[in-house]
């Protein structure tokens, strides 16, 4: 399964991708934001692959992708729809991480928005959210531009993140105007 936008190709992660997806967990820049903030071994990495692959077969609709740039086919990060739970309420989180090289040029953006397209005309979601750390401005700035608002901070993982939240009716009319 893939995706498609004007500059990008989301599709799954293959054996072959795991170099990429390793140079991404090993960077501090990159994971300052995730998670506990700390970069990830060759050993974490290849299990995070296989979690990745885990989240294909248990749902099939969603997971992390991929982000290839059209132009070139270089790898460039990924994004995708992943299940998650806060406060014990199931949701939809619209996730994306890039290699900073490729920081400021939009590709988050346009990753979500298909994502989001996805989420609500393809499966029907009635809301989707992003879990972003307080102290990184340009995910919050990803998550407004797709018609998000901060609700209330919850304690995930033991710290507080922000939980941005669209309903389909507000992410229509942003995504149609």
């Amino acid at each position: 399964m893939q995706l498609e936008s004007e500059r990008l190709l989301l599709r799954r992660y293959r054996d072959e991708d795991f170099e990429f997806l390793y140079s991404l967990l090993k960077q501090p820049k990159v994971m300052q934001h995730i998670g506990d903030g700390k970069v990830k071994s060759r050993q974490q990495a290849f299990e995070f692959l296989y979690w990745i692959y885990r989240m294909y077969r248990e749902h099939p609709e969603h997971g992390l992708f991929l982000l290839v740039r059209k132009e070139d086919g270089k790898r460039i990060g990924h994004a995708g729809l992943v299940p998650q739970s806060v406060d014990g309420q199931a949701e939809l989180e619209v996730g994306y991480w890039l290699a900073p090289e490729f920081w400021g040029f939009g590709y988050a953006r346009e990753a979500a928005r298909l994502l989001c397209a996805r989420g609500f005309v393809e499966q029907g979601q009635h809301a989707l959210i992003s879990l972003i750390q307080p102290d990184n401005q340009a995910s919050q700035k990803v998550a407004k531009a797709l018609g998000m608002e901060c609700g209330e901070p919850v304690l995930r993982n033991g710290q507080y993140v922000l939980v941005y939240r669209v309903q389909k009716e507000r992410w229509h009319a942003i995504s149609h105007t």
